[in-house]
C-alpha cells in the first residue's frame, strides 16, 4: 500500500520529464543542422575562391612564360645584332689598319726617296761650290812681284802692272775637309777636328753641312768643358741655321749644357720645346727623362727662339 502511494507521484512526473528531453533534442538537432549548413556554405565559398586563385595563378604562369620567351627572343636578337656590329667593326678596323700600314710603307718609301734626293742635291751643291772655288782660284791674279805696288808699275820699265789682291782660297774641297774633320772627331783628335770644322765654316758656311759643322764645334767645346762657348755654339745652330737636320740635336744639347751650368729651368724649356716641335725624334725620350730627373714638367713652351 505504501509502495503504491510512492509510485503514483513518479508516474505523474515521468511524462513531463520525457517532454522536456525531447524538446532539447529537437533544438540541438536544429542547431546541428544549421551548423552543417554554414559549414557547407563556407566550404563552397572556399572552393570558389580556390578555383579563382588557381585561374589567376595559371594566368600569371602563362604571362611569365610569355615574358621569358620574349626576353629570350630579345636577348637572341641583341646578341645577333651585337655579333653583326662587332664583325663589321672588326672588318672596318682591319681594313683601316691595312690602309694605315700601306700608307706608312708608302710614306717611308717617299721619305727615303726625298732623303736620297736631298743627299744628291747636297752633293751637287758641294760639287758646284768646289767648282766655283776652283774657277776663282784659276781666275785669281798672281801676286805682284817684289817691289811692285798695287795699281802701279810692276818694277819693269815700260810694263804696267795689273791691279788686284789675293783672295781667300779654300785649302781643299769641302767634302774632303768635312770628312777629315769628322774622322778626327771620331778618332779623338778634338783640337784638330775643331780647327778643321772651323775652316769648313770659314770657306763653306753656306752649304748644307754647315749646321753639322757648327754643331760639332759646339760639341767639341763641350767635351773640353768650355760650357759657355758650347752654349753659344748650339745657339748658333738654332739661330743661324733654323729648321735644319741638326735642330733637334742642338735643342737637346743646349738643354744639357744649360743644366750643367745650373740653369735648370732654361734647360727644361729647351727639352720641352724639343718634345713639342719634334715628337717623333729619337731624342724625345731622353728629353722626357731629363725633365723628369729635374723634377719639373713641361707646360706651354714658346716656339720663338731666344738667344741665350
Amino acid at each position: 500500500m505504501s509502495f503504491s502511494r510512492a509510485l503514483v507521484p513518479i508516474l505523474v512526473l515521468c511524462p513531463s520529464l520525457s517532454f522536456a528531453a525531447s524538446k532539447e533534442i529537437v533544438e540541438l538537432q536544429r542547431d546541428v543542422a544549421l551548423l552543417q549548413e554554414q559549414v557547407r556554405t563556407l566550404q563552397q565559398s572556399q572552393n570558389e575562391k580556390l578555383a579563382t586563385l588557381q585561374v589567376l595563378v595559371q594566368q600569371a604562369i602563362d604571362a611569365s612564360n610569355k615574358a621569358n620567351t620574349s626576353v629570350a627572343l630579345l636577348e637572341s636578337t641583341l646578341q645577333q645584332s651585337t655579333k653583326e656590329q662587332q664583325s663589321k667593326v672588326v672588318a672596318s678596323v682591319s681594313d683601316m689598319e691595312s690602309k694605315m700600314d700601306s700608307l706608312s710603307t708608302d710614306f717611308g718609301a717617299l721619305r727615303d726617296s726625298v732623303s736620297d734626293i736631298s743627299n744628291k742635291v747636297g752633293k751637287l751643291q758641294q760639287q758646284l761650290v768646289d767648282i766655283s772655288n776652283a774657277v776663282r782660284t784659276i781666275q785669281t791674279p798672281a801676286a805682284p812681284p817684289p817691289g811692285a805696288t798695287p795699281g802701279g808699275d810692276s818694277g819693269t820699265p815700260g810694263m804696267t802692272g795689273t791691279p788686284g789682291m789675293t783672295a781667300s782660297v779654300p785649302p781643299i774641297p769641302s767634302s774632303t775637309l768635312y770628312q777629315n774633320a769628322l774622322r778626327d772627331r771620331n778618332g779623338g783628335h778634338d783640337d784638330l777636328a775643331l780647327h778643321e770644322f772651323s775652316d769648313y765654316l770659314k770657306y763653306y758656311g753656306n752649304t748644307d753641312l754647315a749646321p753639322n759643322a757648327q754643331f760639332y764645334i759646339a760639341e767639341l767645346q763641350m767635351r773640353k768643358n768650355d760650357l759657355d762657348n758650347a752654349l753659344q755654339g748650339f745657339d748658333m745652330v738654332l739661330e743661324k741655321y733654323p729648321d735644319n737636320d741638326m735642330t733637334p740635336d742642338a735643342l737637346y744639347m743646349k738643354g744639357v749644357t744649360l743644366v750643367k751650368l745650373g740653369r735648370r729651368t732654361q734647360g727644361k724649356q729647351e727639352f720641352c720645346e724639343l718634345i713639342k716641335r719634334f715628337p717623333a725624334n729619337y731624342l724625345v725620350n731622353r728629353a722626357r727623362t731629363q725633365v723628369k730627373q729635374l723634377g719639373l714638367t713641361c707646360g706651354r713652351t714658346s716656339t720663338r727662339r731666344k738667344r741665350t
